[in-house]
């Protein structure tokens, strides 16, 4: 071999070395990016990491029959996880391209797969090929959403079920596919995709709030196994829109929007901490003696004090001390005790307590020294009411209570425990109700309804929705993977246009 033809030689291969190399170079929470099947144009991806946004461009012929070409960000799964993101397309075009979740048993392009597609003229449906090189499959029902409009999307696995829900801005999620896979491997490639339908076009998609949840399996105890990782969210209520500023391996829950806009705080380790509203290092609190913090602390309506309820399980007892840290002072001599409140006056605390062989009932009570709770509820011994909290303009106290043996909803009551009134009727569980500075907004926790009644669990399918205080409709504008922890006390920030919450995923 001549000299001149070793080193173009050498040249090519370093020059596709390097393309190699660009292609599989991840993005954001993916490690890979390529495209898959060859196609005709090759794609590519790039990752706004202010915004959290992914923009995936590729072409291909289709992801149908026995053969699929498309371009992927992925990474390796093992085991169950849930996969939900918003997907839009960048301009119109009526055809059959293709944006999803999908799964796949390997970058051939004839693997085992499944996923949930938004197609071009509005289309939404799951598709999925059972073996390597069968014909791809999809149900005869498919659900159609309106042309031009981004959905949510859903990809759940649980074994060897896939289950596939969308849903529109606002909306619950839906059950749109179902399908068992046998020959699916435990470990798959999980990801987004896009294809253009047509191999000598490439199309282009936006996609944001992906979040890839591991959740624990049925009957998992951490108490006794441990917790599982904790994502602390920012969103803005209006937009749908999500960022992630922090996480831990651990435990953290319940973040309050801090006064000067600019920060939270949340309980970790039984401390109170703060950080920035753009992510960074906690900063713990000076909480005295109280190394015992659960996640009922709330910051009265002045900005000056800092309310806490801190003692293991049924010990709780609730404190108040400056914002700023300090020595705490207690207020219920009673447990337990369970804060949730500061009056407008910034005199008085409402909490949830259990007295004698009554229920979990709603009280008030002064912060003066010597002050006397005063019960505002009576509910028996296996009902419940909690999630207590004034409104800004004091004329309410918002909770959520069960029926008679009916699911959770939300209510509220005038300062002295009369005029009671439900405010959601509904076939969700619906937990903490917290309102927007501005008066205007409920935002609260929905269940389904496989839970037990009275219960508000960690590591469930959720959602967070929001609702005018004068009534309307309620719209959905979080699907999340948390529960307890997520949003246990008031978190929107002072300019009533954000909220802050936990979401949880095995690290």
């Amino acid at each position: 071999m001549s000299k001149f033809l070793f080193q173009y030689c050498f040249v090519c291969f370093v020059f596709m070395t390097q393309v190699i190399a660009a292609q599989d170079q991840g993005l954001g929470i993916f490690t890979g990016n390529r495209d898959i099947g060859s196609p005709k144009i090759s794609g590519n991806a790039s990752y706004d990491d202010d915004e959290q946004t992914y923009t995936i461009v590729g072409a291909g012929e289709n992801i149908w029959g026995q053969r699929d070409e498309f371009r992927y960000l992925y990474q390796k799964i093992k085991g169950d996880f849930i996969a939900t993101a918003n997907f839009e397309f960048e301009g119109y075009n009526e055809v059959h391209r293709k944006t999803g979740w999908m799964a796949r048993a390997s970058e051939a392009d004839n693997a085992v797969m499944v996923g949930g597609f938004l197609h071009g003229d509005g289309l939404t449906a799951g598709q999925w090929r059972e073996r390597r090189g069968a014909d791809m499959q999809n149900p005869e029902d498919d659900v159609w959403a309106p042309k031009r409009f981004y959905q949510i999307i859903q990809l759940e696995r649980k074994g060897s079920e896939f289950i596939v829900r969308a849903a529109h801005a606002g909306a619950p999620l839906q059950e749109i596919s179902r399908k068992k896979l046998p020959f699916m491997p435990e470990e798959v490639l999980t990801g987004i995709v896009i294809c253009s339908h047509d191999a000598n076009t490439k199309e282009t998609a936006k996609v944001w709030n992906v979040r890839i949840d591991q959740p624990v399996a049925e009957g998992y105890d951490p108490y006794s196994e441990g917790w599982m990782g904790c994502r602390m969210e920012t969103m803005n209520v209006f937009t749908g829109k999500r960022k992630v500023i922090f996480e831990k391996d651990n435990r953290f829950e319940a973040p309050n929007w801090m006064p000067d806009g600019e920060r939270l705080l949340f309980n970790m380790d039984g401390f109170a901490y703060t950080m920035p509203i753009t992510g960074g290092a906690p900063k713990k609190l000076n909480t005295g003696f109280a190394n015992k913090l659960n996640n009922d602390h709330c910051i009265s309506f002045d900005g000056k004090q800092l309310a806490i309820s801190h003692g293991e399980g049924l010990s709780s007892k609730i404190y108040t001390l400056p914002l700023s840290g300090g020595t705490p002072r207690l207020i219920t001599e009673k447990e337990p005790s369970f804060l949730h409140g500061w009056a407008p006056n910034n005199r008085e605390l409402t909490y949830v307590a259990k007295r004698g062989n009554g229920g979990y009932n709603i009280y008030k009570i002064g912060i003066k020294k010597g002050s006397k709770e005063v019960q505002l509820t009576d509910v028996k011994k296996y009902e419940h009411v909690d999630g207590s909290e004034y409104s800004p303009d004091g004329k309410y106290i918002y909770y959520n209570g069960s029926t008679k043996g009916g699911s959770m909803q939300i209510w509220r009551m005038r300062p002295d425990g009369s005029r009671k009134e439900q405010l959601t009727f509904d076939q969700y569980n619906n937990w903490f109700p917290h309102i927007s500075p501005d008066g205007k907004w409920i935002a609260f926790l929905s269940y389904g309804n496989d839970i037990p009644l009275n219960s508000h669990p960690s590591f469930k399918r959720v959602m967070l929705r929001l609702m005018p205080t004068k009534g309307g409709a309620i719209r959905t504008i979080a699907h999340l993977y948390g529960g307890q922890g997520t949003i246990n006390v008031n978190s929107w920030s002072p300019d009533s246009k954000h909220i802050a919450f936990v979401s949880n995923s095995r690290p």
